[in-house]
């Protein structure tokens, strides 16, 4: 029987780390169809969500915003560079300091990625005030992590 309390925290039921993943699992997966319609997976996707918001940054702040590493993070550059959506420049005065900067084409794929949210939205059981609880629980997390 003491056996049995000595494991009690390592029942899936107990661990918070595997609802997250779990549902985080299955968020990515219901946005696939309309990120399809815009030709990026996922980690694409969040990349141009800062290109659209910042048109230039450094790619390694991306990597800081995003919690990517760079060998995560050149991938998904690497084929947004492909797509014509992003393209990555070395700074001026800096050589070792690149660059990724959005293109026009990436820029013109914004009006339809804007519908995404709302789409995703009908397809999430959550109250409003449920969800924005939850992004600041989830918002407080990553910062203390």
């Amino acid at each position: 029987m003491e056996d049995d309390e000595k494991y009690e925290m390592l029942k899936l039921d107990r661990q918070l780390c595997f609802p997250l993943y779990a549902v985080s699992k299955e968020i990515v997966k219901k946005y696939k169809p309309f990120l399809d319609e815009v030709d990026l997976t996922y980690t694409q996707y969040i990349t141009m969500m800062v290109l659209w918001e910042e048109r230039e940054i450094l790619v390694k702040k991306m990597g800081e915003r995003l919690f990517l590493d760079s060998g995560t993070l050149t991938p998904v550059l690497d084929g947004l560079e492909k797509k014509g959506y992003a393209i990555r420049r070395k700074s001026e005065k800096d050589k070792r300091d690149v660059y990724a900067v959005v293109t026009e084409k990436g820029m013109s794929i914004r009006e339809k990625a804007a519908e995404i949210p709302m789409k995703l939205g009908a397809c999430v059981p959550l109250e409003p005030e449920t969800a924005m609880t939850l992004y600041g629980i989830l918002r407080n997390m990553m910062e203390k992590l």
